[in-house]
């Protein structure tokens, strides 16, 4: 079983986490979701050198986080970019930017 990492118990993380959730309003920051948002993201893997700060979080709710998470390697599944999937109730794309051209 995969041991958490101690940074994500601290009083900082757990702020910065708050912080981070706050500035984007508790919705998840895909382009189209709208979901509430759980997860603050880093943006650039701590794994890979990026930082703790607010400009390197994003909001993601527990789908889209799911949808990149990351590998123990620190590179993220589908590269990091998280998508909307999917159609509402009525039939219509969850993608703000879907192309009816191309469908």
């Amino acid at each position: 079983m995969k041991r958490p990492d101690p940074y994500y118990l601290t009083a900082a993380w757990k702020a910065l986490r708050a912080a981070c959730l706050k500035r984007d309003g508790g919705i998840c920051t895909v382009k189209g979701c709208g979901a509430r948002a759980t997860h603050a993201d880093h943006i650039v893997s701590r794994r890979r050198g990026g930082p703790d700060l607010l400009q390197n979080l994003r909001s993601l709710c527990a789908s889209h986080d799911s949808q990149i998470k990351e590998r123990s390697d620190g590179t993220r599944r589908r590269g990091g970019v998280a998508v909307v999937v999917g159609c509402d109730a009525n039939g219509w794309p969850l993608d703000p930017g879907h192309d009816w051209n191309k469908a």
